[in-house]
């Protein structure tokens, strides 16, 4: 009696098993919802621009005196770093208009020392059809007296 309810048992377990996993197989294989290149969903948003713009150190603290000035009609940013910031090694982080993306992919500390040739930034909307590139001027603050 017991090993025939095992029995059934472990039959009814491999049965649910197999109905879990032809529903996953179904569900995940649906193209309802395209993605771009980098497995991010591609929606029907055409909004493209920056909210906020934020520069840390190395140390991950916030090396902006103030805050960032983000002007979107000119896709350009200005922020004043405070005296004796490293430049050469800095973590730019943006705040997207939702589902956007930025063009370079931000990887890791950047060279931002090269006051003369700001870095620049293309924000690539939702849809994937509007690009605006933002240009990032940085300021050393002066030393103080």
């Amino acid at each position: 009696m017991v090993k025939k309810y095992l029995k059934n048992m472990k039959l009814y377990q491999r049965n649910i098993l197999f109905v879990l996993l032809a529903s996953l197989a179904l569900f995940s294989c649906s193209s309802d919802y395209p993605v771009d290149e980098d497995g991010l969903l591609i929606t029907n948003r055409a909004e493209c621009y920056v909210s906020s713009f934020f520069l840390n150190g190395a140390d991950h603290l916030s090396v902006i005196k103030g805050s960032a000035a983000v002007k979107n009609d000119s896709c350009i940013i200005r922020a004043t770093v405070l005296y004796g910031t490293d430049l050469k090694n800095l973590y730019p982080s943006f705040s997207l208009v939702t589902d956007a993306k930025l063009e370079p992919k931000i990887t890791g500390l950047t060279d931002f020392s090269d006051l003369e040739h700001p870095k620049q930034y293309t924000v690539i909307s939702g849809n994937r059809k509007v690009r605006k590139t933002y240009t990032v001027y940085l300021t050393a603050e002066q030393r103080p007296l």
